[in-house]
């Protein structure tokens, strides 16, 4: 237990994986041990985000236990990072006044995102439990669609009016502070909450006691609306370097903010969920290694489904080319290197396509000139790899013809790639789908079937067959 103390007292003598690692390891021996003193008590140093992810180590019979070790107030915030399955399995073996002590005073946002992942007889017990005041906040947000600025908002910020004074708003944050997620940021509103600037906790420490918000305050304030897709609200907080944005509705009324840790879990979420779009793994959002191994195949076979059918126009192409085949059997040889590289090629293309969309980074260029751009990458990469593929063709069978009309075909598949993966994220989002939809599962597919139609009409041409 002494050895766990120091290390969690001082992290810079190990790194934080191994302290979660030996958190994780001593609180399960000691619960085993039903040293229930000595658990809590290697707790007592450890921040609420490791101590979350040590429980989630545990085995499922010792995390409610070990959760009943936290203090309340803990126990809220180490609640708060948990895996939503977690927050569920733990509700459920909780007594009903333990249950609602948490969900009551969890922040509005966190409360909400839970009530998404519940069941809904469990929801509709605990709102029937939860406080009017409360029960109003959550389902406000709510009301929100999913993925928009509004149902990731808190309500719990500080506002001010344009009248009061520096001594007067350093005691409003007095007062409010503990009921407020964030007080770095206080939001000027006018008589009908309509946002009108922004005063920094910094400004208020450096302005004179007598001086008002009017004075002090920002007016060219940055903000979202409600309906604000969560990616464009990530992107907005970065761009600007903002601890907080103000979320106003379409009066332009104050109704909450959007912190910065909740804009880092919006780029998880959206980055995890863009990476199995590209790998044709669907995802619904939850932890994939924790999803039962009948949906993970009933999601990932739709698209090996997709591939198997139209693989099998590769297949009925290459067997159209019989005669062409009998007469020079070595250009079925060569086959899967072109349909290969051109996959590679094109798979490349689209990843650094839907990045660049996802990013904001290609907006500037538009569409046409990113294509264009891409054509030109695929032709020198084509001819590079295309040159050597006919000098090791030749090398390798010693038929020049045919040589060349494997380094051509790989030229023109190399171009055809580069195209069809820089256009086809643009035509995505131009129907309105995600363009990670656009995945290198389908691109090798494509190209596999275009590249087998252009290296046989190639070799037709080159050999006069």
């Amino acid at each position: 237990m002494t050895e766990t103390n120091n290390l969690a007292s001082n992290p810079q003598t190990s790194s934080r994986r191994e302290l979660r690692e030996l958190v994780r390891s001593q609180l399960k021996a000691l619960l085993e041990q039903s040293d229930f003193k000595g658990a809590k008590a290697i707790l007592v140093p450890v921040q609420p985000a490791d101590i979350a992810e040590a429980i989630e180590g545990l085995p499922e019979a010792m995390q409610a236990l070990a959760f009943r070790l936290l203090s309340k107030d803990e126990a809220i915030e180490v609640y708060e990072y948990l895996d939503s399955t977690i927050q569920q399995a733990l509700l459920e073996e909780f007594k009903r006044q333990e249950v609602l002590d948490i969900v009551e005073n969890m922040s509005p946002d966190d409360r909400a995102r839970l009530f998404d992942e519940l069941p809904a007889k469990i929801v509709r017990r605990l709102r029937a439990e939860l406080s009017p005041t409360e029960w109003q906040v959550t389902a406000l947000l709510m009301g929100y669609e999913t993925g928009k600025a509004g149902r990731l908002m808190t309500p719990e910020y500080i506002s001010i009016k344009q009248t009061y004074t520096v001594s007067e708003t350093l005691e409003r944050i007095r007062t409010l502070a503990p009921e407020s997620e964030i007080i770095y940021y206080l939001y000027v509103t006018d008589n009908a909450r309509r946002l009108t600037g922004i005063v920094s906790l910094r400004d208020l420490v450096i302005s004179r006691p007598e001086q008002t918000a009017a004075e002090i305050m920002t007016t060219d304030v940055v903000s979202v609306h409600t309906d604000t897709n969560q990616e464009e609200v990530a992107r907005i907080i970065q761009r600007y370097d903002f601890l907080a944005v103000p979320v106003v509705d379409s009066e332009q009324r104050l109704v909450g903010v959007i912190t910065v840790d909740d804009v880092i879990d919006i780029l998880e979420v959206e980055t995890t969920k863009d990476i199995y779009a590209l790998g044709g793994v669907q995802s619904e959002g939850d932890n994939y290694f924790q999803t039962n191994l009948l949906t993970v195949a009933r999601r990932r076979v739709v698209w090996l489904f997709v591939l198997l059918v139209t693989n099998t126009v590769t297949g009925t192409i290459i067997n159209s080319q019989k005669d062409i085949l009998q007469q020079v059997v070595v250009l079925a040889a060569f086959i899967p290197l072109l349909t290969g590289t051109g996959g590679n090629v094109g798979a490349q293309s689209s990843t650094v396509v839907i990045r660049g969309l996802n990013t904001d980074q290609i907006r500037l260029l538009g569409p046409a000139l990113v294509i264009w751009r891409e054509a030109k990458a695929g032709a020198l990469l084509g001819v590079i790899l295309g040159t050597m593929a006919t000098v090791w063709a030749y090398l390798l069978q010693g038929n020049l013809p045919v040589a060349i009309a494997v380094g051509s075909s790989l030229v023109a598949i190399a171009i055809l790639a580069s195209v069809a993966g820089s256009s086809l994220p643009f035509l995505f989002r131009s129907l309105g789908l995600d363009p990670a939809l656009m995945s290198a599962p389908f691109i090798t597919t494509a190209v596999d079937v275009l590249g087998v139609l252009i290296y046989f009409t190639i070799a037709r041409v080159i050999l006069g067959i």
